[in-house]
């Protein structure tokens, strides 16, 4: 990506190659000397068959030019056998040199030019016709150039922004725009500073060092980011600002993938994690997803790490509402404390009071000697997690609501009370706002724990996510089982895509756990599937699927049947040809080189 950025100017730089006029005159043109007669000149330009000739001196040294009007008029009053040197032109009539620009001579109000090479010789000819061809050239190349370079910015998974000089933002991808919550219009145009946390790029086009590999706090998390100058003819005309890693767990798992391809016997190593004894740490960027939805609740749980404000999770199940708990209390001012998560499901009532408080030496026949810290107590300077909490039984929602309205508890059976000095984060899959209202909720705990919502949106609204989750699922499982790491073909990863994940992540690491014990091979294809995805009336009850149609159709066909499909899509269309390239499933510069492939106006 970095390299693309930075050849952008050598690319500019051929450009402006292929605007000089020796590109585009006609060369080693013919010409006339000055002692010729008119009736010469005439014969030339008829056998030649152009509306007029340059006239040189000695040593090929143009001096002006005859047309024929010019040869026309001089006929007419019987002067064909006098000199062209007393009939050239030199008003419509221009010397330039062949590496000079065409955008620096269109402008200029004349028809005909010589051109000339540094011994000041004629070398060629150009006239506005030519000039107009390199120019149209030109726009179409600058067309398809901004074209091509918004594919690759927008189809980048990492944060990519542009600088001039100045410092003011040029270009700015969705990526970034999805990271920061800052829309792509708004940013471009405004000063980097402006836009971009604890940015360094106004100083990088200053100084002109390059950086990378640097770490930069973006909304309170740290990033991996490199620095780019852009240099032209000794000089910085910008800079490109990246982020690599968005957070630096990333290149822990980077440097084990490093350790487990280059180090010999796997068996006995131990990951970067588990040395720094960190393998339980949940951080927001380990939340895979380059969605808007994801970037959007990325950001929004990020903003919510820095309160102490109570969350409510939303979200159908397997959609990972524990990871953004746990990344939220990774930013959080609590972050050294624990993360203590309790399944409200999964406790029977009666032990529900003794499991969330404890209890006291003694509160009931089998207490243990000394008693037991509840999970409130556990969680003292950290953060508690109250998962599946509309399971939560009546009576304990009456108990919970007094702790939270007096922020102290103390264990059952027991009479010291132990102030409460925690972050409370509560989930849920079900509709809290119906429950209330059917009576199996209490209103006032809901209004409680719902201080600030985090909803999570489910896989199959956010289907740009798929195929990094595969992606990251089969390299995880894979190394988990110590076999191959397995590659997926692109008719499977489209089923993976359509398919609609009511189990959601955690369906999609199930499917994929199966698939790779199951598939012998290392490629897994539509066939290894489960039938529910293989299925296509899936695929037809998606928006898409007549889209996916056309798409393939333009891969089947050839190159007849192509040419007729382009056609009748373009008539479909009247003629649009960015609706005729959305609807052929392909990019517009795609469907310009198809046009001029078949020669289809």
């Amino acid at each position: 990506m970095i390299q693309d950025f930075i050849q952008r100017s050598d690319k500019m730089v051929e450009k402006e190659e292929m605007l000089r006029v020796e590109r585009w005159m006609i060369s080693n043109p013919t010409s006339i000397s000055i002692d010729k007669t008119i009736k010469e000149a005439a014969q030339v330009v008829d056998k030649i068959d152009r509306d007029w000739i340059p006239v040189v001196s000695e040593g090929m040294k143009p001096v002006g030019m005859v047309s024929a009007s010019i040869i026309l008029n001089s006929f007419l009053h019987g002067n064909e056998e006098t000199s062209v040197v007393n009939s050239i032109s030199k008003e419509n009539f221009f010397i330039v040199r062949s590496r000079d620009s065409l955008l620096d001579i269109y402008s200029l109000s004349y028809t005909f030019f010589a051109v000339i090479d540094d011994q000041n010789r004629l070398v060629g000819t150009i006239s506005q016709n030519e000039i107009l061809k390199g120019l149209s050239w030109y726009v179409k190349e600058l067309e398809h150039t901004a074209e091509i370079l918004n594919v690759i910015l927008d189809s980048a998974y990492e944060g990519v922004a542009v600088v001039d000089e100045k410092g003011i933002v040029r270009e700015f991808n969705k990526a970034y725009s999805r990271f920061t919550g800052i829309d792509k219009k708004v940013a471009i145009g405004s000063h980097v500073q402006d836009i971009i946390d604890n940015t360094n790029l106004n100083n990088t086009v200053k100084t002109g060092l390059p950086e990378r590999g640097a770490v930069q706090y973006i909304q309170g998390q740290a990033m991996i980011v490199h620095r780019i100058p852009i240099w032209k003819n000794d000089h910085v005309i910008g800079a490109i600002g990246m982020v690599i890693f968005e957070g630096v767990t990333e290149l822990y798992r980077i440097y084990e993938r490093f350790q487990e391809n280059t180090i010999p016997n796997k068996q006995e190593q131990h990951s970067l994690s588990k040395q720094r004894g960190e393998s339980s740490i949940v951080t927001l960027d380990q939340i895979i997803g380059v969605s808007e939805s994801t970037s959007t609740t990325k950001r929004f749980a990020r903003k919510i790490a820095k309160t102490k404000a109570t969350v409510l999770i939303t979200g159908e199940s397997g959609t990972g509402k524990e990871m953004y708990a746990k990344g939220i209390h990774h930013l959080s001012a609590l972050s050294a404390g624990p993360f203590i998560s309790v399944n409200c499901g999964a406790i029977p009532e009666h032990l529900f009071e003794s499991e969330l408080f404890g209890y006291a030496e003694g509160a009931f026949t089998g207490a243990k000697k000394g008693g037991k810290p509840g999970k409130f107590e556990l969680a003292q300077n950290g953060t508690l997690f109250l998962d599946e909490i509309a399971e939560m039984p009546l009576m304990m929602q009456t108990k919970l609501l007094r702790i939270l309205q007096e922020k102290e508890f103390e264990r059952v059976g027991g009479i010291e009370k132990y102030e409460m000095n925690m972050r409370i984060i509560a989930a849920t899959n079900r509709h809290l706002k119906e429950m209330v209202e059917a009576g199996d909720f209490r209103e006032d705990l809901f209004y409680r724990i719902n201080v600030i919502e985090l909803p999570i949106s489910p896989l199959r609204k956010r289907k740009e996510d798929i195929p990094p989750l595969v992606s990251n699922y089969l390299y995880a499982i894979c190394t988990a089982y110590q076999i191959p790491v397995k590659s997926i073909t692109p008719e499977a990863m489209s089923k993976f895509v359509h398919h609609n994940w009511y189990g959601n992540i955690r369906e999609l690491r199930n499917t994929i756990e199966k698939i790779v014990v199951l598939v012998d091979g290392d490629i897994i294809d539509s066939h290894h599937l489960p039938e529910i995805m293989i299925d296509n009336e899936i695929l037809k009850e998606t928006s898409q699927y007549e889209q996916a149609t056309l798409i393939k159709q333009m891969k089947d066909l050839g190159d007849e049947k192509e040419k007729e499909l382009i056609q009748r899509i373009l008539k479909e269309t009247k003629g649009n040809k960015s609706k005729a390239a959305e609807k052929l499933g392909i990019h517009r510069t795609t469907l310009y080189q198809k046009l001029k492939k078949y020669e289809v106006h």
